[in-house]
């Protein structure tokens, strides 16, 4: 090309997540069985929408309009909906106009990344979720700057490296929480939000609060949404049905903007987020026309509530067998279906290995050669066992070293046979 058409921040995009399929398929061609723990699609693992949810849809799908364009922000009586529904819960009140829909949260986060001002930094978790902490990046051309989530103190976020992260740069604009935490599963205590919600108000900053998993807290978890504690701070918060129904294959997700009249400078900023999905014309209307009649029905919570039970159920074995490994920090996740397990300081050596199959072996070895240490274990766990989880340094651009399983297994027995091998191959792993 007579010109460079690369944008100067692709190179930040990564989304280890998907990539390791790539290797996990190698590895099924050799004869091991693939056991996937790292793409969070709950339909993917077995869990079936329920019949009820099912024959709402397709009823819907007999209505003329859902082949039609919606309006660019939603569905009015979708988004008069959400704004009762929100406004019940206490806090912050909004309007339908502050609702704009997308298709699916991927969708939201591209368009906030990439109307922010270039020089405009967004401050985000360690472990970060990739898709918010590569968007960041590649927005700014520019490692994305994280505040530490502290595993030695059940993933808190460390405050004081929040601020003084901030304080060292004046171009951080805005702090992003990830409640119920991906990949963590920590739920953010009230009076921590309010904490952070004082930061921003005190360095004049916007806050997003990542709620995909809001509706899957585990009981007793004390989750509270941003809007409960936002007062006159801008922010963003971000919701959607993927997680829930489940259905992420219907790409629906929507922002709620919380106080654009407080500050000119935000707003212009949620005028140009509105403007350029605009310029898409609007979002898928079927699912939008869905949601009201879903989560309005009665089964739907108690459908949640079991659900959430089944996955900490599955936590708590998890955390049973992993705790007793000396190397090993673990947490029972709070909320979501996700799980991590943080090696100690000294634990992994570039030295270890665990037995794979000769072919198997070449095939891995040039993802070795420069990978981290939590990968090296990762790719290795893979190519032994066919068991696909996701490192936390490459995979959640962490500083930590670990990994990422989910709780969504259907089968009890399949989850704790899963559970003991991975268990066994650190233990195997350390001493190799």
């Amino acid at each position: 090309m007579r010109s460079n058409i690369v944008h100067p921040g692709a190179d930040k995009l990564r989304y280890e997540i998907r990539e390791i399929v790539a290797v996990a398929k190698r590895v099924s061609v050799a004869g091991i069985p693939i056991t996937w723990e790292n793409i969070g699609d709950p339909v993917a693992k077995g869990e079936v929408p329920p019949a009820w949810i099912k024959k709402i849809i397709q009823d819907t799908t007999k209505e003329d309009l859902i082949f039609a364009y919606s309006p660019t922000k939603g569905l009015e009586e979708t988004r008069e909906y959400i704004a009762r529904e929100r406004n019940l819960e206490g806090g912050i009140q909004i309007t339908a106009e502050d609702i704009l829909f997308f298709n699916g949260l991927g969708d939201a986060i591209s368009h906030l990344y990439r109307n922010l001002n270039p020089r405009a930094r967004i401050i985000g978790p360690d472990p970060a979720y990739p898709t918010h902490s590569s968007s960041e990046a590649a927005h700014s051309d520019k490692p994305h700057i994280t505040y530490r989530l502290d595993p030695e103190n059940g993933w808190r976020p460390d405050l004081a490296d929040m601020e003084q992260k901030i304080r060292a740069n004046k171009d951080i604009a805005g702090i992003i929480i990830i409640n119920p935490d991906n990949p963590t599963g920590f739920v953010y205590p009230q009076e921590t939000i309010k904490s952070i919600v004082a930061l921003a108000k005190k360095y004049k900053l916007f806050i997003i609060s990542d709620e995909i998993y809001s509706n899957l807290a585990f009981e007793g978890s004390g989750m509270r949404k941003l809007a409960s504690v936002i007062g006159s701070v801008p922010g963003i918060a971000m919701r959607g049905i993927s997680k829930e129904f489940p259905w992420p294959g219907a790409r629906c997700g929507w922002v709620e903007f919380y106080n654009r009249d407080k500050d000119k400078n935000f707003d212009a900023y949620a005028h140009s987020i509105v403007a350029s999905k605009t310029l898409e014309v609007c979002s898928t209307t079927l699912p939008q026309r869905v949601l009201p009649k879903v989560m309005s029905d009665p089964r739907y919570y108690p459908y949640l509530a079991e659900r959430t039970r089944r996955y900490e159920k599955k936590a708590v074995y998890a955390h049973e067998v992993l705790s007793k490994l000396p190397g090993l920090i673990v947490h029972k996740p709070q909320g979501a279906f996700y799980m991590t397990g943080v090696f100690k300081k000294g634990l992994l050596k570039k030295t270890q290995s665990l037995p794979v199959k000769v072919e198997l072996k070449k095939f891995i070895d040039p993802y070795l050669a420069k990978a981290s240490l939590d990968k090296r274990f990762v790719y290795y766990l893979l190519a032994s066992t066919g068991i696909c989880v996701v490192p936390l340094s490459s995979g959640f651009n962490s500083s930590v070293q670990g990994f990422r399983f989910l709780l969504l297994e259907r089968d009890m027995e399949k989850f704790k046979k899963t559970i003991d091998t991975i268990a066994k191959a650190i233990s195997d792993f350390a001493v190799s």
